[in-house]
């Protein structure tokens, strides 16, 4: 048997190989930046061609890097973008148009044009998600639409639809398979996670035909195989999963109850909630977590749009600190914000309130209001805004949060993790490596479709826990907190009123 599992981590900006040991360890890796198009305002698209190339590249220079044989590789695990999608030739293996991505809000007046209450009612109760430009099915009904020939050839059954899991499968195999996994399914606003098939009813209403949609296999199991031409001989491709629920198995969340967050650029928040899909009443979307051949996984997600941004404007544009670490520094010679509440709504506010028109306050300015209370304000805000929607998943999930685990560049900052800490009353557990946490999934899920690792016990034993955080608050200031908090978010919404 080999020693490593090879995982595609196929990113918004690069396109990156990971090879992983039993231990869960990086033994080697390479990326490859691909470029991010354009053509129109509020469009954004991707070269297709280009991210297979730089893929496949990333994995070759890996190889050759660390001097490792593809008979040293036991599979292929591929975590991706979500929502960002393809659509090519059935025939020739070349795409019809660029690959949209999961930003491209290309389609946002078309979805307000037939937002009413049964479409959006019927695509929450089967699909788990809302109505939004930001999933694939209104952006593939565009390109249908608006592509000469597509919907023709779509019809004739020429046309694969694939997000870029499916598009990196079908290169990795030569065109033998079109599939994509459960995760992957779950984000395009046309699976039903309830009978885990493609939705008739919404593939009809959005005049998609099916024969254009990938064959959907749990997260874990052997899709295929590689080409031999590829790697010098077959490898198995064994593990899938969208790039969010993968860090969430990654961080081995494997428990009900058990929720990561990735701190970014703004932060993704995943909790495991068991083998059957809960309606959420209070902007959280549904999704499935994760699927084996035995079991399937689901989990209540919420986003938020500004976390790590937010310390970024206080260092880039306000100039307030000179790198975003610097804040740490700042935020510990106060006690406190002095009662400054910093609300970055700036491009609206996310879960669980969709305001898309609220804007970023800042509360409770006084004479003797500092830059160190401003800073220590930025820094607490991301944690209250985490605070809010992982209240909402214990609400809706009846579950009591277990532990937070995070990773992302923004978990490094200690001041945020211990106060996220604080301010849920939890144990907060960052991975000893912030930004492979989902390529470590996929691996993960890769390795138990081939025996790689025998189970679940199997992989606890890598302990990937790099530093704990522990709650210290007394309930009585952590109300007090929360009420500020709940009070500046109210004057950032659109509706509020003086």
């Amino acid at each position: 048997m080999g020693k490593y599992i090879m995982v595609f981590d196929q990113k918004s900006t690069k396109s990156r190989c990971v090879l992983f040991n039993k231990n869960g360890e990086i033994i080697g890796e390479a990326e490859r930046e691909i470029k991010t198009i354009y053509p129109e305002t509020q469009w954004v698209e991707h070269d297709a061609i280009e991210i297979w190339a730089t893929q496949f590249s990333a994995a070759i220079e890996t190889m050759a890097r660390f001097n490792i044989s593809s008979k040293d590789i036991v599979s292929i695990g591929i975590t991706n973008q979500r929502e960002t999608f393809v659509v090519w030739d059935r025939r020739t293996g070349v795409p019809i148009y660029n690959a949209i991505s999961w930003q491209c809000s290309r389609t946002g007046e078309y979805c307000e044009q037939i937002n009413n209450n049964e479409i959006t009612r019927r695509i929450n109760e089967k699909t788990g998600l809302i109505l939004h430009p930001y999933f694939s099915a209104t952006k593939l009904k565009w390109i249908l639409d608006n592509v000469h020939g597509a919907r023709k050839e779509a019809e004739k059954g020429n046309l694969c639809f694939g997000t870029i899991d499916s598009w990196l499968l079908w290169n990795l195999t030569k065109g033998e398979k079109h599939i994509t996994d459960y995760t992957n399914a779950s984000r395009t606003m046309l699976f039903n996670i309830n009978t885990l098939q493609w939705d008739e009813e919404l593939l009809s209403y959005f005049d998609i035909p099916i024969a254009m949609m990938p064959e959907v296999m749990p997260s874990s199991h052997l899709f295929g195989h590689s080409d031999k031409v590829l790697f010098g001989k077959e490898i198995a491709v064994s593990g899938i999963a969208g790039d969010q629920q993968a860090a969430l198995f990654g961080q081995t969340s494997f428990e009900d109850g058990m929720a990561k967050n990735t701190y970014s650029t703004g932060c993704f928040m995943l909790m495991n909630i068991g083998d059957k899909p809960i309606k959420s009443n209070k902007g959280l979307l549904t999704t499935i977590a994760w699927a084996t051949d035995n079991e399937v996984k689901y989990a209540l997600e919420g986003s938020i749009f500004m976390a790590g941004e937010a310390i970024k404007w206080i260092s880039e544009d306000l100039r307030m600190i000179k790198t975003p670490q610097d804040s740490i520094e700042y935020a510990l010679t106060v006690t406190d914000t002095n009662g400054v509440y910093m609300v970055p709504a700036f491009a609206g506010l996310g879960a669980p309130y969709w305001d898309t028109e609220a804007k970023g306050v800042v509360v409770g300015l006084t004479r003797g209001s500092k830059k160190e209370h401003f800073i220590r304000a930025v820094l607490e805000s991301l944690a209250y805004q985490s605070c809010d929607v992982l209240k909402v998943m214990e609400e809706e999930s009846g579950i009591r949060l277990k532990h937070l685990r995070v990773d992302g560049e923004t978990s490094m900052n200690s001041f945020v993790m211990k106060f996220q800490a604080d301010i849920l009353n939890c144990k907060v557990q960052r991975h000893k490596d912030i930004e492979s946490t989902a390529a470590l999934g996929a691996a993960y899920l890769s390795g138990l479709s081939v025996k790689f690792w025998e189970n679940k016990d199997d992989i606890l034993r890598n302990n990937a826990i790099d530093k704990e955080f522990i709650g210290q608050m007394g309930e009585k200031q952590r109300e007090n907190l929360l009420k500020g908090w709940h009070e500046a978010v109210k004057r950032s919404k659109s509706d509020y009123t003086l």
